[in-house]
């Protein structure tokens, strides 16, 4: 039988990682601000920490720390004596990524597990095998190898820890090592201060490079998007996966953020595209049966600065995905539909499968458009001799629409015929964020998050 991997999801609050563990996640991931990756929005200091080992460890679940940042001197200076009382709470493992850290931990904590951070980028056997060689437990794989990447690692490492993402945002960079946001504001992502940078509002300008070798811009861009998409996918009606690279392709060109007026910066595109724009975000929950049968021990969710709706549905969703593949059941495609109604800046599966024919791309763009729905609020409150329940609303919702409740006893789906005030009053409609509203609602609702359906 097949081994069953790992859910790891993200946790930048207790409240993320109760919601995580209760909609099917095995382990969790946060880390302190100081020593992490995540400086904003993070509320994990050191009791809120202890609080969160001591409750995964009553659950039997596990909570690892991520120490993953790269130290300038400074905090190399005061690493091992603010670890020491992290150690003592007994994490289940670090998240590391620097030698020199890594080092200091082997050689104070020698019985603490330590996991390597994707921020290492791992992307060969032989990388592997040495990490394995000076005592670490498991490697978080890069984001930017292929199934077929990731099975030949396994086959040649076959009694090591493998750890991959599956869902959530992609950096403009090699698995998060990026540059950008220092760069515009002063603000490091490799000392978690990252401000996404990437995905500011962009436009881009013709320019030219003159005899000097200067970048200059000019007036127009002569291209035509419309014209060569048309011949893209004229390739691909033909069968043809390669399509002619555009000479405009080729063109140095300028890029001026939205907030920086007359700030041009020049850019140029090699053939596997313009690194600086936005990404799509990771969705790979259809390879989650191929990388079960690869034998990967650990799926990984990110998002700790994500809302805790985010969490509890991408646990849910990966729960049974994991679950489907172990009793080797076929791939649910309504997953894809469910995973649509989060935030998210469109969807790729990433570097896990070069390319898609038009039957695969179809059937995933098919499902993901059906049934789509929006967040739009948590049940916090229940008055069961009324049958009503207290939404604190996220989203604007009215009378009439389809809603899903989220619950990790299992979804369902309601017709809202009625709603009120908190003073009893009836209503039409629930305004937006900041609003609280009682709707009608019986059964298991507690710890509940609300969807409507678009």
């Amino acid at each position: 039988m097949m081994k069953t991997p790992e859910l790891l999801l993200p946790a930048g609050s207790l409240e993320k990682m109760r919601a995580a563990y209760a909609f099917g996640a095995d382990a969790v991931y946060a880390g302190q601000p100081r020593y992490s990756l995540r400086a904003r929005n993070n509320e994990f200091t050191l009791p809120q920490i202890h609080a969160g080992i001591a409750e995964a460890h009553q659950l039997g679940k596990k909570f690892f720390v991520t120490s993953n940042l790269m130290p300038h001197n400074a905090k190399v200076k005061t690493y091992l004596a603010d670890m020491e009382t992290v150690i003592a709470l007994q994490p289940d493992a670090l998240i590391m990524a620097d030698p020199g850290l890594i080092m200091l931990v082997r050689e104070k904590w020698p019985e603490i597990p330590i996991h390597l951070s994707v921020q290492a980028n791992t992307v060969n056997y032989a990388a592997v095998k040495f990490w394995q060689s000076i005592g670490l437990t498991r490697v978080i794989l890069s984001r930017e190898l292929s199934l077929e990447e990731i099975r030949e690692i396994r086959e040649l490492c076959p009694d090591m820890e493998l750890e991959v993402f599956v869902h959530g945002a992609l950096c403009i960079a090699y698995s998060g090592r990026c540059l950008l946001s220092g760069y515009f504001n002063h603000r490091d992502p490799n000392q978690g201060t990252c401000t996404n940078s990437c995905r500011w509002d962009y436009k881009v300008k013709n320019a030219v490079e003159s005899a000097s070798g200067d970048i200059e811009p000019v007036e127009q861009i002569d291209f035509d998007f419309n014209q060569a998409l048309s011949t893209a996918n004229s390739a691909l009606m033909d069968g043809n996966l390669s399509i002619p690279r555009h000479p405009a392709a080729d063109k140095v060109y300028l890029i001026e953020e939205g907030q920086r007026s007359g700030q041009l910066m020049p850019i140029m595109e090699d053939e596997h595209g313009t690194y600086i724009m936005n990404s799509k975000d990771l969705r790979a929950v259809e390879h989650v049966a191929q990388l079960t049968e690869i034998g990967i021990d650990s799926l990984k969710v990110e998002g700790r600065t994500k809302s805790a709706y985010y969490v509890a549905r991408t646990a849910q969703v990966y729960r049974q995905a994991i679950d489907d593949a172990i009793q080797q059941r076929p791939f649910d495609p309504s997953l894809l539909a469910q995973l649509e109604g989060l935030a998210n800046r469109g969807y790729t599966d990433g570097f896990y499968q070069r390319h898609h024919s038009q039957e695969t791309q179809n059937y995933l763009r098919g499902h993901s458009e059906s049934a789509r729905s929006q967040y739009v609020g948590d049940i916090e409150q229940i008055d069961a001799a009324n049958g009503m329940v207290e939404v604190a609303v996220k989203n604007r919702f009215v009378v009439g629409d389809r809603l899903e409740i989220v619950h990790p006893d299992g979804n369902r789906i309601i017709q809202l015929k009625t709603m009120e005030d908190l003073h009893g009053n009836p209503i039409t409609a629930a305004p937006g964020s900041g609003h609280r509203v009682r709707i009608p609602l019986t059964g298991k609702v507690n710890k509940a998050f609300v969807a409507r359906f678009l």
